[in-house]
């Protein structure tokens, strides 16, 4: 009897075995045998539009001669972070189930939190998605695709990509220039005027290295250097870091609501004469504790405002972009 009772326990255990084991694999198997669906592949350089909806707000990006503007009022956009979106919508892919609950809320995926991207070419939808919040390791975004009530990964972190606003997609760019191009400066401020122009200098050849010279190479083409009006010799240093800070001149944030010509009085301007006419005008600060200046350039339609930093850089007066009497820069320098 208690070796039957023995037998009997085996048999039970073994059996408990089995039922644990092909629970184990149908469980195992209903979490990896699913089907992902199919996201059909979209071309960047086909679509057209981009809209893209958190809660009430809509933002809508229209391409017109391969160039992004934000609609209604048609700003340029930030080509970077434009390119951005694209190369995400082009390689975006899903790769792994992660819920059928519906709980959308624990994924940012319910109605106040989701970012909805649309992305189409004329009137033909290509992309339908909603973005959440991005895993924890950064790797993936969770996501769920129009028409479909799962959620999933998707490859990347889509939501610092999409989750933008207006004046961060707005192409900051106030004023582009070559340094190279520049044949005249004029700088004014507190009323005080000065003009540089760009002339060519003949190179110095002295007498005794004339004559021994025998190298039949032509002499050298004159070099290019900046004169002042008034003749005074030009503190060229400065004068071209002045060039290099307005080449490529970003502004921090625009003046929305106001029109350049609502600008007057300003406390600096430069013009600058090369390959085109183009000029910047800053003005006096709207509070006294305002970090940035208010500004208009010819490289943009709308007011904008630069940071204390950069106007510092730029809006110094005239005589210093003057080279300094020895005299005077023997008293300036420390003892």
């Amino acid at each position: 009897m208690k070796k039957m009772k023995i037998k009997k326990e085996y048999i039970i255990l073994i059996l408990i075995i089995i039922v644990l084991s092909v629970y184990l694999y149908k469980r195992s198997a209903n979490r990896t045998l699913y089907e992902l669906p199919e996201i059909p592949q979209v071309s960047e350089k086909d679509l057209t539009k981009l809209e893209i909806t958190r809660g009430k707000t809509v933002l809508v990006l229209n391409k017109k001669d391969d160039q992004w503007f934000i609609a209604p009022a048609e700003f340029p956009t930030d080509a970077n972070k434009v390119k951005d979106m694209l190369d995400v919508i082009k390689n975006f892919s899903l790769t792994a189930l992660v819920s059928e609950s519906k709980n959308y809320n624990l994924y940012e995926l319910d109605e106040g939190q989701k970012i909805n991207v649309k992305a189409s070419q004329g009137d033909d939808l290509k992309l339908d998605i909603d973005v959440g919040k991005t895993a924890s390791s950064f790797r993936h975004t969770f996501v769920k695709p129009s028409g479909d009530e799962r959620v999933f990964h998707a490859q990347g972190n889509l939501k610092n990509t999409f989750d933008v606003t207006v004046d961060a997609l707005r192409d900051k760019t106030v004023l582009a220039l070559k340094p190279a191009d520049i044949q005249q400066i004029n700088i004014n401020k507190d009323q005080q005027s000065l003009a540089f122009t760009r002339t060519q200098v003949p190179v110095e050849v002295k007498a005794a290295d004339a004559e021994k010279s025998t190298d039949p190479t032509p002499p050298a083409a004159p070099k290019l250097a900046w004169q002042a009006a008034t003749g005074q010799p030009v503190n060229e240093s400065t004068l071209n870091q002045l060039l290099n800070t307005l080449a490529s001149l970003r502004c921090e944030k625009f003046i929305d609501g106001r029109k350049k010509e609502d600008f007057k009085s300003p406390l600096f301007t430069i013009e600058l004469k090369g390959g085109q006419d183009d000029y910047l005008s800053i003005f006096a600060k709207a509070g006294e504790n305002d970090p940035n200046y208010p500004a208009i350039s010819s490289g943009s339609d709308y007011p904008f405002e630069l940071s204390t930093s950069q106007v510092d850089r730029m809006m110094k007066e005239p005589s210093a972009f003057l080279q300094l009497p020895e005299t005077d820069q023997k008293k300036s320098e420390p003892e």
